[in-house]
C-alpha cells in the first residue's frame, strides 16, 4: 500500500472512531483473536485487578477477552473447561492460581494445542519449560515477618489461606523461615488453618488468641488482607487495641488493606502489572513469536508496605 492510500485511509480511520468488528474478524479468518482469563479464587480484587491488566493489553493488540469462572474441585470442571475454549475459540489463555498450579490442565491444554501462560505462586525451578509467571509469596512473607520481629515480636501468630493454593504454602514457609533465621522456636499452636476470607480472619483470631489471649500472641500475620481484616475485627471486639497490644499485618495490598482502621500493614502485590506482563507474553505466543529466555521465567516480589496495624511490642 503506497503510504499517500495508507495516511488517507488512517486519517478516515483516526475521524470516523473506527473499531474492528471481532466477531466477523474471528468468523472471517482462521485465526482467532479472543483470549480467556480462567481463574478460580474467592478474592473479588484480585480477579477485578488480574482482569483489568489482560484487559489493558486486549485493547491495544485488538482483541476481546472472555473470563471464565470455574471450581477445580468441580468433577465436571476439566470437560467444561475444554468446552469453553472451542465454544470461544480462543486464542490463548491466561491461568491464575489455583488452576494454573494443577497438571492435568496443563496436560489438557498442552493436547489441544493451546496457548497459554501461567501466573503462580513460587520459585523457578529448573524443570520449567513453559511461560510462567511466578509470584514470590515466600520472600514477601519472610520480609513481613522480619518487620515483626524487628519490632520486637516473638509469639507471632500465622493465619493460613486456602491448603489449595500453593501461595498458602509460600507464605507459611517463608514465616517459617524467618522465625528460625531469628532463632525463634517454631511452634503449630500458633497457627491456624483457614481459608482466604474475612470470615476465617475472625474465626482464626478468636481461636488463636483465645480467651484472655493464653499463648500470649503479640502479632497476627494474616494470609491475605481480608483474612487480616477479619483478625482486626475480631480484636476490636475482644477489646484489643491495635497496634498497642497486638500488631496485625495482611498480604497483597487490596483495598481492604486502606479501609480498615487502622490501616493494614501489607506487602504489595501488583496483580495488574503481572497480569499485563501475563498478557503480552501471551500475545507474542499468539503470534508465532518466540519468547526470549530471559522473558520465559519472570519473577515478581511482593513488597513490604508499613501501615498504622503493626508497631512495638508492649510485652
Amino acid at each position: 500500500v503506497r503510504k499517500k492510500t495508507y495516511d488517507i485511509v488512517m486519517d478516515a480511520v483516526n475521524t470516523l472512531n473506527y473499531q474492528p468488528n471481532l466477531a466477523a474478524r474471528n468468523l472471517a479468518g482462521t485465526s482467532s483473536f479472543t483470549v480467556g482469563l480462567v481463574y478460580d479464587n474467592p478474592n473479588a480484587y484480585y480477579v477485578i485487578d488480574m482482569q483489568n491488566g489482560v484487559l489493558s493489553r486486549c485493547k491495544e493488540e485488538g482483541y476481546e477477552l472472555v473470563i471464565h469462572p470455574c471450581s477445580y474441585l468441580d468433577a465436571n470442571m476439566q470437560e467444561d473447561f475444554k468446552t469453553m475454549i472451542k465454544r470461544s475459540r480462543l486464542a490463548g489463555l491466561v491461568l491464575t492460581p489455583p488452576l494454573s498450579e494443577q497438571n492435568s490442565i496443563i496436560e489438557m491444554l498442552d493436547e489441544m494445542g493451546i496457548h497459554y501462560v501461567r501466573v503462580l505462586s513460587g520459585r523457578p525451578t529448573e524443570e520449567d519449560q513453559d511461560t510462567c509467571i511466578y509470584v514470590n509469596d515466600y520472600a514477601a512473607a519472610y520480609e513481613i515477618t522480619a518487620h515483626l520481629l524487628s519490632l520486637g515480636h516473638k509469639n507471632i501468630g500465622f493465619l493460613c489461606g486456602d491448603k489449595e493454593h500453593k501461595s498458602t504454602t509460600e507464605r507459611l514457609e517463608g514465616y517459617q523461615a524467618a522465625l528460625r533465621d531469628h532463632n525463634i522456636p517454631l511452634n503449630d499452636d500458633l497457627i491456624y488453618e483457614g481459608q482466604y476470607s474475612f470470615e476465617s480472619g475472625v474465626e482464626g483470631a478468636k481461636a488463636l488468641l483465645g480467651e484472655n489471649n493464653p499463648k500470649n500472641i503479640t502479632a497476627l500475620l494474616g494470609g491475605n488482607d481480608e483474612m487480616a481484616a477479619g483478625a482486626l475485627f475480631a480484636s476490636r471486639l475482644m477489646g484489643i487495641e491495635i497496634p498497642q497490644q497486638l500488631s496485625i499485618t495482611g498480604f497483597e495490598d487490596s483495598p481492604f488493606s486502606r479501609q480498615t482502621w487502622p490501616k493494614l500493614t501489607t506487602a504489595h502485590q501488583a496483580n495488574d502489572v503481572i497480569s499485563q506482563h501475563a498478557a503480552r507474553l501471551l500475545f507474542r505466543k499468539t503470534r508465532g513469536a518466540r519468547n526470549q529466555d530471559k522473558d520465559i521465567i519472570t519473577t515478581f516480589t511482593p513488597s513490604l508496605v508499613v501501615r498504622e496495624s503493626s508497631g512495638p511490642t508492649s510485652a
